[in-house]
């Protein structure tokens, strides 16, 4: 299981055993909540995630992941308490995607990650590991709404309404989104086979 270590250069921790952890941002003290933190670090791999699923590969999405979790703490003000903090921070993760993609364009890959080498030879998951590689792919194929109905509802597990708000759009567009990426995926995958 790959772990993920958040390490953010902008900021400096300073631990106080009798006052709790206070973060200091750009030379501000902002106290977090103590459930705040835990409630972030309890979405980091669901977070992850979804961050590989929307931005291609894993490194991507490990990027994409960090700049969420800085961006999430340093605008720490703008949630509110009592609601939902993953919708949140997908929100968030989202909005950095389409800022990324628009300020530049994506070029294709033409090599395997070094990680597909250390899979080789593994334990007898070869099979797995070659469905879960299909799937990948045909995920990829996929146009990036549908991808996201896909990995919001079929992934993620959140209810239609959830994700519609999670995606910013009506529950009857995302359904569309998700019937026609759920077909285009099972199409892809029977012809792979």
């Amino acid at each position: 299981m790959a772990r993920i270590i958040v390490c953010i250069p902008v900021f400096a921790l300073s631990m106080d055993e009798t006052h709790g952890a206070s973060r200091f941002i750009h030379g501000k003290a902002q106290e977090l909540s103590q459930t705040f933190e835990q409630q972030v670090l309890a979405l980091l791999p669901r977070l992850r995630r979804f961050a590989i699923g929307l931005a291609g590969s894993s490194a991507d999405g490990d990027d994409l992941c960090q700049m969420t979790i800085e961006r999430a703490l340093t605008r720490r003000d703008q949630w509110q308490e009592g609601t939902r903090l993953d919708s949140w921070m997908y929100r968030i993760m989202r909005n950095i995607l389409i800022d990324e993609k628009r300020s530049s364009a994506r070029r294709s890959q033409t090599f395997v990650d070094e990680e597909a080498g250390l899979s080789v030879g593994a334990d007898g998951a070869q099979e797995a590991q070659v469905e879960l590689s299909m799937v990948d792919r045909a995920m990829q194929q996929l146009p990036p709404e549908q991808r996201e109905a896909v990995l919001l509802v079929m992934v993620e597990g959140y209810a239609y309404k959830e994700a519609a708000e999670i995606v910013g759009c009506p529950v009857g567009t995302l359904n569309s989104r998700l019937v026609r990426g759920r077909d285009t995926l099972l199409e892809l995958l029977e012809g792979a086979q």
